[in-house]
């Protein structure tokens, strides 16, 4: 049968799965392979969020994949910053006091290249830029990783979703060889859902944990359910796995943000697929070998 056909079945396996799953991961047990480790906006515990430093640190610590954030200028650039705006991880009050409440939306690209991404988090990564979404791109290819790409408050920038996947493309990261490397997520359905009407042969997530009852429609445009670690159990997993996504796989689960080795071996032996973290060396010892 189908497991889009199942849902019933599913919701009954939510309840009972806690008690059916083993204390350790099935994939894990039969395959040997632990959760995949991501590195949440970089290594973001050990240099600034989503710069090119923090996709360097992911490297040196040998982690595979990054995660990043995109929002769009003012002037139609995209850059790579998680807040809607400048404020928290830039000095954009002290270069531009009178523009206030300093949204991303209301600076041009070459504005923001001038901000300094880097003192907030320490001395030695002071005068550290916000990347654009190219710089950011090359910075992943010259290292060989893999990203998990968010479309950050697509409500804000109508049709991000389509100049996001043209500026994948010019960097060459939509043919064959790349699609593995990459996903596109957001918590937005209708935007997976355009990005996987615009260009069905990229994997997606969907950030959130929406009701088993609700699976069957997600598994329509999305590869992946990326929900927060604090909102997910056993069950909820093994129901989510159930089902058959659009590339016709099992659905994965991409689960953050874990940063103890405790939370980490937890969802581990949830069976999830991977691990959003700021701290991947930390994650990764935790569930080697399981």
């Amino acid at each position: 049968m189908h497991a889009r056909a199942v849902a019933a079945t599913t919701t009954a396996l939510l309840g009972t799965a806690a008690f059916l799953l083993p204390p350790f991961d099935a994939r894990a047990g039969v395959t040997g392979i632990p959760p995949t480790v991501l590195a949440h906006r970089g290594a973001s515990a050990y240099a600034p969020e989503n710069t090119l430093a923090a996709v360097d640190k992911a490297a040196q610590l040998g982690i595979k994949w990054v995660e990043n954030d995109v929002q769009r200028t003012k002037d139609g650039e995209l850059i790579v910053l998680h807040d809607d705006n400048l404020k928290r991880t830039t000095d954009v009050e002290e270069v531009f006091p009178g523009r206030a409440p300093w949204k991303v939306k209301d600076f041009t690209a070459a504005e923001i290249a001038r901000l300094d991404a880097g003192s907030w988090f320490g001395p030695a990564y002071a005068g550290a830029r916000v990347p654009t979404l190219e710089q950011y791109m090359s910075r992943v290819e010259r290292h060989h990783q893999k990203l998990l790409l968010e479309i950050k408050n697509p409500g804000l920038y109508p049709g991000i979703e389509r100049q996001t996947l043209k500026v994948l493309s010019n960097e060459g990261w939509l043919d064959r060889s790349h699609r593995a490397r990459l996903i596109v997520q957001s918590f937005s359905a209708d935007s997976v859902r355009t990005v996987h009407q615009l260009k069905p042969a990229v994997k997606t997530g969907f950030l959130g944990t929406p009701n088993v009852g609700d699976l069957p429609a997600y598994a329509e445009f999305t590869d992946q359910i990326n929900p927060s670690y604090g909102s997910i159990s056993a069950g909820y997993v093994a129901a989510v796995h159930a089902f058959t996504g659009p590339h016709g796989k099992a659905l994965e689960v991409f689960t953050w943000t874990v940063d103890s080795a405790a939370d980490a071996r937890r969802v581990a032996g949830y069976g999830v697929d991977g691990i959003i973290t700021n701290k991947p060396d930390v994650v990764r010892e935790a569930v080697r070998g399981r």
